[in-house]
């Protein structure tokens, strides 16, 4: 499967920088607020941008490997945080109902049967993963089939008019998976970039260690991104991959959350390094891997507020930074409009 994106047209950056410069404030006064300002614009061709139908996606699913002790948590609390997600209860919808943002919650591969439901996507490709510690996490089959049904989910939000998309995750043990393949993907090395995940004590963080390098013992270090997914990757992130791949062939901005959200997006750089051009990083992580990550991708994010919870909050925290920066380019005044004089020469 390919996928195609066109890097955006740098043409409009000098008008672009020349409309931001004349609004009324010293030159680069609103700091980060003005280059993000400038990245929408590039990514929308435009120079008045438009945030339009902003929506969370949340991937959801179970990993193999959880049962081995790579969690503080059990499996079962995958299931049972996507029923609460649906119930309007966790951290994300709280979130979102405070800035209007859609949300929509994906089963890429929980080990639950939910029925139809309002705020659901069926894309299951199997209750979970198999357990990278015996046998590859998934089917190149099954990888080609998550990435393709996360593209043609954001080439739908497209379709619907959706401009702007945030991502989120939820599955027990993928802190563990987004370490093996970041390891694989960045060359960082793997105790660097294991951490804590949902509350490891300094034991359990060591059980972890040990696993994941049973795990890379049996599988290696594939660089090929998608032989990396293979190997340990969960369903929610490939899906979440691919639906990346697919907003940014729609000239989508991607708001990125914390360190299992850039396990995907180094999954679906690797595969079309033009998708970075349309990703905003919206915090850094206390989970150390996050670090190791956005330093690779060349990339600094908006907000260190020492989050690691996942389901998408930081995307959403983000978000009122990103409607600032376009609310500014459109609205705010000009020297020129406003009679207000400019430095002097």
């Amino acid at each position: 499967m390919d996928f195609r994106i066109a890097p955006p047209d740098l043409a409009l950056a000098p008008a672009l920088q020349h409309r931001i410069d004349r609004k009324t404030k010293p030159t680069g006064a609103l700091g980060r607020l003005e280059s993000l300002a400038l990245q929408i614009g590039l990514v929308q061709g435009a120079l008045e941008p438009r945030l339009s139908q902003p929506h969370v996606l949340v991937f959801a699913g179970d990993h193999g490997a959880a049962n081995a002790g790579i969690s503080a948590y059990p499996r079962d609390v995958t299931w049972q945080m996507v029923e609460n997600f649906l119930a309007g209860g966790a951290a994300i919808n709280v979130f979102c109902r405070q800035i209007a943002l859609g949300l929509t919650v994906v089963d890429c591969g929980v080990d639950h049967d939910f029925g139809r439901r309002d705020g659901l996507i069926d894309a299951k490709i199997a209750p979970g993963t198999a357990n990278y510690l015996e046998a590859p996490a998934m089917t190149a089959a099954q990888c080609n089939a998550a990435l393709a049904r996360g593209r043609a989910l954001t080439h739908a939000l497209a379709g619907n008019g959706c401009n702007v998309v945030g991502f989120g995750e939820m599955g027990i043990g993928n802190t563990a998976s987004a370490s093996l393949l970041t390891h694989c993907l960045t060359g960082a090395d793997l105790a660097t970039v294991t951490g804590r995940g949902t509350g490891l004590d300094d034991a359990g963080l060591e059980r972890k260690r040990v696993l994941l390098n049973e795990a890379l013992a049996r599988g290696g270090r594939p660089d090929d991104p998608r032989e990396a997914l293979c190997e340990y990757g969960g369903f929610e992130i490939a899906t979440m991959a691919g639906a990346m791949l697919g907003a940014a062939e729609r000239r989508m901005l991607l708001v990125i959350d914390g360190f299992i959200v850039t396990a995907a997006l180094l999954v679906a750089h690797a595969i079309e390094p033009a998708i970075l051009s349309y990703c905003v990083f919206a915090h850094r992580s206390r989970e150390p891997g996050h670090t190791a990550q956005l330093e690779y991708l060349g990339v600094e994010p908006l907000m260190e507020l020492d989050l690691r919870l996942g389901e998408g909050t930081g995307a959403a925290l983000a978000f009122p930074l990103v409607q600032a920066a376009v609310g500014f380019l459109a609205e705010m005044a000009s020297f020129e409009s406003a009679g207000v004089s400019d430095q002097s020469a």
